[in-house]
């Protein structure tokens, strides 16, 4: 009998926390996305927004703070509560914003990850006008014209810039890098015949590949995309070992409630998981790569080591 009343107290006592536990979310879930309106982060979070919404029963109601390449919305996603009810969709700029340039956060310590969401090839394309048809065109010619051929990017630090970086670094050749505010304007001055070239991240550059606007000639990504199957890779084209792409993927404040991060992630992995949201993301470039939080942890601590070696070599700096 004794037993029996102890089990009843202890049941007691634990059903408020169980039902906190289990409340979240409790209102409406803002989901920060660091980029502007009609990019690839804003096109994937809106495209998640309304399954997302449905299967946590609350409204998920998605925020663009873009500028300084990501910067901006990081830190303030930073330092939201971390009660769950705030969480961002990153890109991997994420991780290079904040080794080129003293930040507000460490991408190590004051994030706690959620879901890798998708991945990127960039893919190296240049305008149709230009004499290169393979990577060692390409390195032929920057070796003839040292300083003469541009490549274009969406801004000091992301994926598309830091690629060209290691090229350079991996080829020994000098080209011009040229930022923009934005992979929307780099495209059209390339399409328009204003600069080279470009490693373009594929969600934005595939429409002018597949028109013939731009020439593709390689992706950087270990292995082939599978949206371009016949295009070779750069490290099968004469550079072992190169391999760098771009990654979308959902981070919180640091500590963030483990039962949110659990939630999240189980309704994410189950969103993305469907084969018509695959079909529909391969369509525009990415490839889904759902996976734990812990896993998307090892990735974030990996891109800092390799991305930090490029930042050091190539001395790329914001400040």
């Amino acid at each position: 009998m004794e037993r029996r009343t102890l089990l009843a107290g202890a049941a007691m006592l634990a059903a408020p926390r169980l039902a906190r536990a289990q409340a979240w979310p409790t209102r409406p879930i803002r989901m920060i996305v660091t980029w502007p309106p009609g990019g690839g982060a804003d096109i994937l979070a809106r495209q998640m927004q309304p399954s997302l919404s449905a299967a946590l029963g609350q409204p998920v109601v998605v925020e663009n703070r873009g500028g300084a390449s990501g910067a901006i919305g990081a830190a303030e996603l930073i330092r939201a509560p971390n009660d769950g009810h705030t969480f961002g969709l990153v890109t991997s700029t994420l991780v290079s914003m904040a080794l080129m340039r003293r930040q507000s956060y460490d991408p190590l310590r004051d994030v706690t990850p959620i879901m890798l969401h998708s991945r990127v090839a960039n893919i190296l394309v240049v305008h149709p006008s230009l004499p290169v048809r393979s990577v060692a065109d390409l390195v032929a010619l920057a070796r003839q014209r040292p300083g003469e051929l541009s490549f274009g990017s969406p801004g000091i630090g992301s994926a598309v810039h830091i690629s060209g970086e290691m090229f350079k670094l991996a080829t020994g050749t000098n080209m011009i890098h040229a930022p923009y505010r934005g992979g929307g304007p780099a495209l059209a001055d390339l399409v328009a015949g204003s600069l080279h070239l470009m490693f373009g991240n594929a969600s934005s550059t595939l429409p002018f590949v597949r028109d013939g606007s731009l020439r593709p000639i390689a992706v950087t990504s270990a292995q082939r995309a599978r949206y371009l199957p016949d295009l070779p890779t750069i490290a099968e084209s004469g550079l072992p070992g190169f391999a760098i792409d771009e990654w979308y993927g959902c981070i919180g404040p640091r500590d963030m409630a483990p039962a949110a991060v659990e939630r999240l992630n189980a309704a994410m992995s189950a969103i993305l998981s469907a084969p018509a949201e695959r079909a529909r993301l391969l369509e525009m470039g990415a490839e889904v790569a759902v996976g734990t939080p812990a896993e998307f942890g090892q990735l974030i601590a990996r891109d800092v080591e390799a991305i930090g070696r490029v930042v050091r070599d190539a001395r790329i700096t914001l400040e």
